[in-house]
């Protein structure tokens, strides 16, 4: 994955210091930096409060898409929403959860919990996912409404 040299870039860009973005996001400058820095991997949640405070695309932070923002972008994310999607999504490439789970060098309970809604899928078995099927991951988020790729 290749976010954070954009989130340096976009936070930067708006004059925002580390510790201002780590206080909006509730989390210690330190932990901000390392995600910067790709030593330590940025939770969803705290990737979408990101995209949220300057209002910006996952797309455009995961070098997915020049497009910085959509229209009619939701705040929030809703686990059940997305594994509805990642669900629809398998299907309708033909993947079963064993074969995505291989893909993702996890285990098949893991893909029927994120498709159960149980859990919010980890950020590198997203950007995998979108990366290596032309998928937009505001869409599988719930962010927006439609895939515009």
């Amino acid at each position: 994955m290749n976010y954070g040299n954009n989130l340096k870039l976009i936070r930067t860009a708006e004059l925002w210091t580390q510790e201002k973005v780590a206080d909006s996001l509730g989390i210690k400058r330190s932990t901000y930096k390392e995600y910067e820095l790709q030593n330590s991997i940025i939770p969803l949640i705290h990737l979408n409060n990101f995209c949220n405070i300057f209002d910006i695309s996952l797309d455009y932070i995961f070098n997915l898409s020049s497009n910085k923002k959509y229209r009619d972008t939701k705040e929030s994310i809703d686990k059940k929403e997305v594994g509805k999607r990642l669900k629809e999504w398998r299907k309708e490439k033909h993947l079963t959860q064993e074969k995505l789970a291989s893909i993702l060098n996890t285990t098949h309970s893991v893909i029927a919990d994120y498709e159960r809604g149980r859990y919010l899928i980890a950020t590198p078995f997203l950007y995998t996912i979108c990366k290596n099927y032309n998928i937009s991951a505001d869409y599988l988020l719930g962010r927006i409404s439609k895939n515009p790729f």
